[in-house]
């Protein structure tokens, strides 16, 4: 029993609770802790706790923007021992931030040493490290010592510490905030102080100003780091929410080399990306191939600023290089705003940009009342002594008999009270007076002070009586404020959004060759992988192949094209040509189907590409020609969306080829040629616009055992040029356009070639628009390229020369003009 009783006055009475209850409320506690006391910033001065305790102790050990540095370990034992019970590296990293020019818009710490840098290196030990406050960090606390702010207990009870700054500047929005508490974060950017001011004094002339018009003060945020900003539209509309995704990008250009190679040089960086860490990413990225074409990555920065140089390889586009660094590096980064503060000390609250100004002018607006209110009570003081003085220095003589008459100093302020109908402030006042003061000189000295001071008093009281007068005193000071420590924007601001860089973007831009095998290998092949050759060549070997597998369709393209392929179901399937892999000429290619969704019952019968040039261009139709002489032509907008596993394209009739398929502008004139020399020109409006899902018209009427090999078309660019046919055997010549006249369609032609055993059937036909090279692809993988020039211009009825030296049972499948 009195074990019990020793127990309950040892330990108190034990209260029974539910274990959630407990849980719930322990960790609220510890969650407003976080919040209130750590993590989150307050809307008045911009500061969280121990970045305030920090400036207070510095500006309390005389650490001024003039003074001597001094080492950082004593102003964090400082912090440690008066305001901050908690460890000394929280304590010391935000010191280090603060002084931190790349972290910091406007650094509230002058640093000496080494605090870090923006490649992610560590401050050095404290011990190393010297400190003071800078000169707008000193501005903070500014007019502190005049009852401008409310002061509270220290942790423990030894000391006072302020409970927010005076702050006459918005420290947080000109330097921003990072924190994450419990269950929420802030993420403020840094702004141009110049804009802010003139925000804040247009805000105090408009109380009713909108997000909108402080925009057209603040353009957005102003980082250290400097770079580019973009998106007139976002940033405003982040600041309307408190909350936001705003696009940075770095400065980068693309220069010349004497050497005529070109590089791309970086001299600024998104905020908060480390440069180190940047440059890691560009390796990564050419390591991983995911970017082609870096030769080099240099670091080449010094005490002059930020310089990053990329080496670009010979004959690469430094202008898609730079856009794949922004697609897939943190040199285009959005930051994403978040502007969460503690208003009244306590209320963690999302603020838009209005709301964020209006308490900061709240704020300044009491600071200012208090201050004014504290001087013109200073100022009363000091004149009512001066008063007494005043009254009594022009009978100094009466003064000093009544002096050397009392007693004592008692009986003496009594005697000057009664006398000089003085207060017991002014008579101790008169007798602490020192006898130097009583010279005429240092009596004109107290009548003009007094003068001053009822001057002085009469401006404090209008102040404090008139809201007007006070706004003015704060716009004065913003005004002396931008004077002071304004500059100009770091960070440029771009109105509109970037391009979007898409992946095609990123691809060069040029022309390639695509191969097609019968066995479904396909790739595509730079045309400088072939050099030119004289006419009668053998070629090089431009792919292996085996006796199964011969090239059947080889086509020219851009990059940027879309390729489509016809079968012989009358499907349509499509990729883009930069999925084609590229590959050397002698490789043997990668099967179709990882790029179509084709059978392997289908037939591949025709390949071709449409591309941004030909829509320029004003093509409208995808006209088709048939093995059979079968004319159509389907309006192009129906072929936008081909689906992955293809798109009726046209109705074949049994028996019946695809054999090619051209773009059109429904004005232009067609020439269909056949395999025995027959050639035949109808004009294209004569052929009415049919659906997918139809035969089409005849075009040209075939002689037994004869079929079309190809189509033409003939517009106002080309209509004066040559066309040049190609015989299976290797035999070409060049026909000028002229010779043939327009026909009806379904006639049977004229001929444009004479065929012999030696020169083979047509194979291949083109119409020439300029001064291009030939390339002829063989069956068995041979490759020419020879001048079109070297081709003589025939009549209709010449067989033409030898272009290429075929080896037996090798044949000529395509003709393409690069």
């Amino acid at each position: 029993m009195g074990d019990s009783k020793k127990s309950n006055s040892l330990w108190g009475t034990i209260k029974k609770r539910e274990i959630t209850e407990e849980m719930k409320s322990s960790y609220i506690d510890y969650a407003m802790s976080v919040i209130v006391s750590r993590a989150l910033p307050d809307v008045r001065d911009g500061l969280k706790p121990v970045q305030r305790r920090i400036l207070y102790a510095m500006y309390e050990m005389g650490l001024r923007h003039n003074a001597k540095f001094r080492k950082s370990a004593a102003t964090v034992g400082e912090v440690l021992a008066k305001y901050h019970p908690h460890g000394d590296i929280p304590v010391y990293d935000a010191l280090t931030r603060m002084a931190q020019d790349f972290s910091l818009r406007y650094p509230l710490i002058d640093g000496q040493g080494n605090f870090g840098s923006i490649d992610g290196d560590p401050p050095a030990a404290m011990r190393y490290t010297e400190a003071r406050l800078s000169q707008i960090g000193e501005e903070l606390l500014r007019d502190i010592e005049k009852n401008t702010v409310d002061f509270m207990p220290n942790y423990d009870g030894t000391k006072k510490e302020p409970q927010v700054l005076p702050s006459p500047l918005p420290q947080l929005i000109i330097n921003g905030s990072l924190g994450i508490a419990v269950g929420m974060a802030t993420n403020i950017p840094p702004h141009n102080l110049s804009e802010v001011c003139d925000a804040l004094i247009y805000l105090i002339d408009n109380p009713k100003a909108t997000t909108q018009d402080l925009c057209s003060f603040i353009k957005g945020p102003d980082f250290p780091t400097g770079g580019f900003i973009f998106d007139k539209e976002s940033i405003l509309e982040a600041y309307s929410q408190g909350k936001g995704a705003i696009l940075m990008r770095g400065k980068a250009e693309i220069e010349e080399k004497k050497s005529g190679k070109m590089q791309i040089v970086i001299t600024e960086i998104p905020f908060q990306v480390q440069k180190s860490s940047l440059i890691e990413q560009f390796a990564d990225l050419v390591n991983n191939k995911k970017i082609e074409g870096i030769r080099d990555i240099r670091d080449e920065s010094d005490k002059e600023g930020m310089r990053i140089v990329i080496e670009l390889q010979k004959g690469v586009s430094p202008k898609k290089i730079l856009n794949a660094l922004y697609k897939f590096s943190d040199l285009e980064k959005n930051f994403h705003l978040n502007m969460i503060a503690l208003v009244d000390g306590i209320q963690p609250k999302i603020l838009n940009l209005v709301d964020l100004l209006n308490y900061f002018l709240e704020h300044r607006r009491q600071v200012v009342f208090r201050r004014t209110k504290y001087e013109l009570e200073k100022a009363k003081e000091r004149a009512h002594i001066l008063e007494g003085l005043n009254k009594c220095l022009g009978e100094i003589d009466e003064v000093i008999r009544i002096i050397r008459r009392s007693a004592d100093r008692e009986k003496a302020k009594v005697a000057l009270q009664k006398r000089f109908k003085l207060t017991e402030i002014q008579a101790n006042a008169i007798l602490d007076t020192r006898l130097a003061t009583l010279s005429r000189l240092e009596r004109e000295k107290i009548w003009k002070e007094l003068k001053e001071l009822k001057v002085k008093i009469k401006n404090l009281t209008a102040i404090l009586k008139s809201p007007q007068k006070l706004k003015q005193v704060m716009k004065e000071e913003f005004k002396e404020l931008k004077e002071k420590f304004g500059d100009k924007r770091k960070t440029k601001v771009i109105l509109r959004k970037p391009q979007e860089i898409t992946k095609e973007d990123l691809i060069p831009s040029y022309e390639t060759i695509i191969t097609l095998t019968k066995g479904g290998y396909i790739k595509r092949i730079s045309p400088s992988q072939y050099r030119l050759q004289k006419r009668g060549g053998k070629g090089i070997l431009g792919a292996k192949t085996t006796k199964e597998d011969i090239i059947e369709h080889c086509t020219i393209a851009n990059t940027k094209d879309n390729l489509f392929f016809f079968t012989d179901s009358g499907k349509v399937f499509k990729t883009q040509v930069y999925e084609i892999p590229e590959m050397d000429k002698l490789q043997k290619g990668k099967g179709i189907f990882n790029f179509i969704e084709i059978s392997p019952q289908e037939r591949i019968l025709t390949i071709f590409s449409l591309g941004k040039k030909d829509i320029e261009e004003n093509v409208k139709y995808l006209t088709f020609v048939t093995k059979e002489g079968f004319v159509k032509k389907t309006p192009l907008k129906e072929f936008e969306n081909v689906r992955k596993k293809g798109l009726i394209a046209i109705l074949l009739k049994k028996g019946d080829l695809l054999k090619k398929v051209q773009k059109t502008t429904g004005k232009d004139e067609l020439i269909l040629v056949t395999k025995n020399g027959q050639a035949i020109r109808i004009d294209e409006t004569k052929i009415r616009p049919m659906g997918r899902t139809s035969f089409g018209v005849k075009g040209i009427k075939l002689e037994n055992g004869d079929e079309v090999i190809g189509m033409e078309v003939i517009n106002s660019q080309n209509v004066n040029s040559d066309i040049l046919v190609i015989t299976k055997n290797g035999y070409g010549k060049r026909v000028k356009l002229n010779q043939f006249k327009t026909q009806s369609r379904g006639g049977t032609g004229i001929k444009i070639s004479k065929i012999t055993p030696k020169t083979g059937e047509l194979v291949a036909i083109k119409i020439l628009e300029g001064q291009e090279d030939l390339i002829l692809v063989s069956q068995k993988g041979q490759v020419i390229r020879i001048g079109i020039a070297s081709i003589p211009v025939l009549g209709r009825t010449a067989q033409g020369v030898k272009i290429m030296k075929l080896a037996p049972k090798d044949q000529i499948v395509s003709a393409l003009c690069i």
